[in-house]
């Protein structure tokens, strides 16, 4: 297994026992091939929940312009939920897990068919 595959499985262990998700293996596989190489850097492959430029700039970059979402108070709330399911104390937030939640959350799996 390579280092993608080994990233891949520590997030489904994340899904399922920090956010009490079975995760579809074959999404998050998509999901975090979609996020690049930010999944390889220590700073770029978590998301800083507690600040609000970070929350920003997932609802633009990833829920508006690659999800395809309109903007909307639903975005916020989205993440919001997203943070509360992770949980607020979790210090790392793999972006991937994040991204994955919110894809599901949205029902736009079909963005990564």
């Amino acid at each position: 297994m390579g280092k993608r595959d080994d990233l891949i499985a520590q997030y489904a262990d994340d899904l399922k026992n920090k956010c009490g998700m079975d995760p579809d293996m074959e999404l998050l596989t998509k999901v975090t091939i979609g996020c690049g190489p930010a999944i390889y850097d220590a700073d770029a492959s978590t998301v800083a929940s507690s600040q609000e430029s970070e929350l920003e700039t997932v609802k633009n970059n990833f829920l508006i312009k690659k999800l395809g979402l309109s903007d909307g108070p639903e975005l916020t709330e989205a993440i919001s939920k997203a943070v509360e399911i992770y949980g607020k104390s979790e210090r790392n937030k793999y972006r991937a897990v994040f991204y994955y939640m919110l894809t599901k959350h949205f029902g736009k799996e079909s963005v990564y068919g």
